[in-house]
């Protein structure tokens, strides 16, 4: 009997950064995601294969049920990363892992793991579902993060998250511009590390409470908005607002000046995926420059 968990990738369209210190984030839950596999066995150990979204294997571990020590790996760190999850989970819920006999366990990315759309998350989230434990407790006490990603691997429509201390407020929200034709999600072809984003923002020097009012004001601007000269002009504000406390010049400036519509870093600046707002000469402008993996709203967002 196979047990499968599925958990949905994310883009995070305002508030990066902020929502580190409470601001309120529109996220929106994508059409690619990961699914988690369990298959018991009766081996003593749990063996563990990672496919990728070409149904290639690109990792694999072997542990001890018991201990969840590593037998083997074709990875090491990334071996230690999941044996910490499984530990942390195994922490929170002791019955968890407890059996006697043992598990196949094979995850499956729908999407290419550079894309930046949450293949740490959405592993998270499934193993959470798998323990039966918090994912956001899961997320803390094994790393680190707003959980903005842990929500949207959870809901299934657009969502504002906000926390509130070391609570997360959900709210699921609709998120359907009439001009949503006009939103491409383009990959800049450079993954990003998170951690170096939030270092440079934690050591930024700013008035920490007039940013997150600002960040605040241009979210539900953003989610209200239904004009596309107007929405082209919050994602700016957007952008110049952040660029200002991060000390650096938004993608647009450094990458597309050109551009005749609106550009936004979407996640930790410098890499994944960013928006562009513009018309049905976007795509073309895009891959002119070079960059050709280029997603509708329709084709990206659930």
């Amino acid at each position: 009997m196979i047990t499968n968990f599925y958990s949905n990738g994310k883009l995070l369209i305002t508030g990066e950064y902020g929502v580190l210190d409470g601001a309120i984030s529109l996220a929106l839950p994508t059409k690619y995601g990961q699914t988690l596999s369990v298959t018991q066995n009766t081996t003593h150990t749990i063996q563990w294969q990672s496919i990728d979204h070409l149904k290639k294997v690109w990792f694999e571990v072997h542990f001890k049920i018991n201990t969840l020590e590593i037998i083997s790996s074709s990875n090491q760190e990334t071996a230690s990363v999941l044996q910490k999850m499984l530990l942390e989970a195994k922490k929170l819920n002791p019955t968890f892992l407890s059996e006697t006999l043992g598990f196949n366990i094979q995850t499956s990315l729908d999407f290419p793991r550079g894309w930046g759309l949450g293949s740490s998350s959405t592993l998270l989230n499934n193993i959470a579902q798998w323990a039966k434990v918090s994912p956001y407790t899961l997320l803390w006490n094994s790393f680190s993060g707003s959980g903005y990603d842990i929500a949207c691997a959870k809901h299934n429509t657009p969502i504002l998250y906000q926390l509130d201390n070391t609570t997360p407020n959900v709210t699921e929200t609709t998120f359907q511009p009439r001009f949503k034709d006009d939103i491409y999600f383009v990959h800049l072809n450079k993954k990003q590390n998170s951690r170096e984003g939030i270092s440079t923002y934690r050591k930024a020097d700013f008035n920490k409470q007039a940013f997150i009012s600002e960040i605040n004001a241009l979210t539900k601007a953003i989610l209200a908005c239904e004009d596309s000269t107007v929405f082209k002009s919050l994602l700016t504000q957007h952008e110049t607002t952040v660029s200002e406390v991060l000390n650096m010049k938004p993608v647009k400036e450094l990458l597309f000046s050109d551009y005749k519509g609106a550009i936004k870093s979407l996640g930790a600046w410098g890499g994944d995926f960013i928006l562009a707002a513009g018309d049905n000469t976007t795509p073309n402008y895009f891959k002119e420059k070079g960059y050709n993996t280029i997603r509708s709203y329709k084709d990206m967002i659930l």
